[in-house]
């Protein structure tokens, strides 16, 4: 299984991420959305924006180390932010970064940034999903 990351001429060149990944492999794999929780189900971050970023990156490298996978092999990333504004990503990408760190994942695949109103609890700021691809 490969998955190549690039950003391509004539897109911009942005250091977070890659604007393209592409992708070969034999299971396409679907991660639900993950969002703040511990193992327990106990919120990590209330109110802290990038501590919640951080652990829903952790928990889909743990859903993918459960079927023999990692964050390397994620194609793509979706986050869904409550109430949205630009100056929420210094905090954002600070999640990314930390997350991106604790899993050794560089660079970040590309991603979807889409706000919402509100999420399934109050407490969470934040929800990722992604798509992976395994041999």
């Amino acid at each position: 299984m490969a998955i190549t990351l690039i950003n391509p001429d004539g897109l911009p060149k942005i250091d977070v991420y890659r604007q393209v990944a592409i992708v070969s492999g034999t299971k396409l794999v679907f991660i639900a959305g993950q969002v703040a929780w511990d193992a327990d189900g106990i919120t990590v971050g209330e109110g802290d924006l990038a501590a919640q970023v951080e652990q829903c990156y952790l928990n889909i490298g743990t859903a993918l180390a459960e079927i023999g996978g990692s964050f390397d092999d994620v194609a793509k990333l979706t986050f869904y932010v409550v109430d949205w504004t630009p100056d929420k990503m210094p905090s954002l990408l600070e999640g990314i970064s930390r997350g991106a760190a604790k899993l050794g994942v560089t660079p970040v695949p590309p991603a979807t940034l889409l706000g919402v109103a509100a999420l399934d609890v109050p407490d969470h700021l934040v929800e990722i999903e992604a798509t992976a691809m395994l041999d």
